[in-house]
């Protein structure tokens, strides 16, 4: 070859480069899925909200039953409050910015994270009148997905649905126990006295959930329609794992080690937290923080198996498509693959500050290793892949559409005051036309194993946003954007 064709296929390949790093701007990303968070939002809206075409719901939330349950988030393209994965959002949002905060700050998003955090823990302050009383539900699934209607005109009822000491839910109270407790670790340096009343909350619900035991679902059935628990011995090592970080008290240091460590788990999620803790208490112990015992030892091998599986080191490798997406179901597999960028990320930071690796049945592992693979899962997200679409809405300029979200696909209550009907609703549903209001930084379900994704309302398993897909890549994108 000659030295002319050396040099413009180094130039081409060059150019190539500048422009998949100018179009993958991480900041940018960043940015829009906190704002994400603020279309989500419940009750009534601050003067500072920027997500314009949202406006005031839920007002009355809880009233008929003489409980205050105004605020918190709705947890996907419909108008209900989920306790459980609204916790594990909060959990994940507040993980994020203990792992990550100088690089929130850096990007001057370490407000906004904040301010997503507060508007959840807030609310589960709320949900947690009393120490053995805890709201896991706000709204009925059934009837009100079958009404198409914009939250802030809704008038499906609201119900609320509660555990207590008769009608126990410990993956419930253990989850909220975790939210509350990170986000006291998260608000501890900004707001000393905030941090302190959430991890008295997280107290109490630990206790509850230890002391009356059982899933949730049994206690709050319509909830088990949407977001049924496979357990709870996972939430009470998450909840003691965020507790002992919160309080330096060794007694959840115990309860861990009593504990099975859940062995090697193949997904991370609102509903199996296992991997998430193991990570947790392996950082612990590579940090010198935790005691080496033969017991944590057993998180620590789980947690790295974890990892191994998911970068295809291990012996039982993650599934990938062919456009190298992480594999994991069917039914919104983005929830999955953000969850575990997550905690390959935060691995491969806590690797390089102890100049540790793993290994790997299939190989050596470093941190960067990990964190080059976390990048790809990201960036296949946000428009590296085989169809060349950008997942997160809003970003880049081949997006999705039509997403599957009530107040996003019907014209803003600002725009259009007229109350638009629980039937007549579905004609903006079945409209052959993008949303009206741009859902800037949800991320959808996403694509198939073949990498195909079809825009459609219709298309929930791929179509429909939640705040459980957006929470755990928020850190992710704020360490890529670094």
């Amino acid at each position: 070859m000659s030295k002319l064709c050396l040099f413009l296929a180094f130039g081409f390949s060059f150019l190539a480069q500048i422009q998949n790093s100018i179009s993958l701007d991480y900041g940018a990303a960043l940015t829009k899925s906190l704002l994400f968070f603020e279309a989500q939002r419940s009750g009534k809206l601050p003067s500072n909200q920027r997500v314009k075409w949202r406006g005031d719901s839920g007002l009355n939330d809880g009233k008929a039953d003489g409980v205050d349950l105004v605020g918190g988030y709705y947890d996907a393209g419909d108008n209900v409050k989920f306790g459980l994965p609204m916790a594990y959002t909060v959990t994940m949002l507040a993980w994020s910015v203990v792992e990550f905060g100088p690089q929130f700050e850096a990007r001057h998003e370490l407000s906004n994270a904040l301010q997503a955090i507060k508007w959840g823990t807030d609310y589960l302050i709320k949900a947690h009148p009393k120490p053995n009383v805890l709201y896991g539900e706000v709204g009925d699934g059934g009837s009100d997905h079958s009404c198409w209607m914009r939250p802030e005109g809704m008038t499906t009822p609201r119900t609320v649905y509660k555990i207590d000491d008769q009608h126990p839910g410990s993956d419930l109270a253990g989850e909220t126990a975790a939210a509350l407790a990170a986000a006291a670790v998260a608000f501890r340096r900004s707001n000393p006295s905030y941090s302190s009343e959430l991890i008295n909350h997280a107290k109490q619900l630990f206790e509850f959930a230890t002391k009356h035991t059982g899933v949730y679902q049994n206690s709050i059935p319509v909830a088990g329609q949407f977001y049924s628990s496979s357990g709870y011995e996972d939430e009470l090592v998450w909840a003691a794992a965020w507790l002992r970080q919160a309080t330096n008290d060794n007694s959840y240091l115990e309860f861990i080690k009593s504990k099975n460590s859940g062995g090697t788990r193949r997904m991370f999620s609102w509903d199996d937290k296992y991997a998430g803790a193991q990570v947790l208490i392996s950082k612990g112990l590579l940090q010198g923080k935790l005691p080496k015992s033969e017991n944590l030892e057993q998180y620590k091998k789980g947690a790295e198996e974890f990892m191994c599986n998911c970068i295809q080191k291990g012996n039982s490798n993650v599934q990938k498509s062919n456009g190298g997406l992480l594999w994991f179901l069917p039914w919104s597999n983005l929830q999955y693959v953000t969850s575990a960028t997550f905690l390959i990320t935060t691995y491969a930071d806590v690797l390089a500050k102890t100049k540790t690796t793993i290994q790997c049945p299939g190989g050596n592992v470093g941190p960067n290793d990990l964190l080059g693979f976390a990048r790809s899962q990201v960036d296949y997200i946000l428009g590296s892949n085989p169809k060349k679409m950008s997942y997160m809405v809003g970003y880049g300029s081949n997006y999705p559409r039509r997403v599957h979200h009530r107040g996003a696909s019907i014209v803003s209550i600002h725009k259009n005051p007229q109350v638009v009907g629980c039937q007549e609703g579905f004609e903006w549903f079945h409209k052959n036309a993008d949303n009206p209001n741009v859902l800037e930084g949800a991320i959808v379900g996403g694509p198939d194993q073949s990498d195909q994704y079809t825009d459609s309302r219709d298309n929930y398993q791929q179509a429909e946003p939640a705040t459980a897909n957006n929470a755990p890549l928020v850190g992710v994108l704020a360490k890529l954007a670094s």
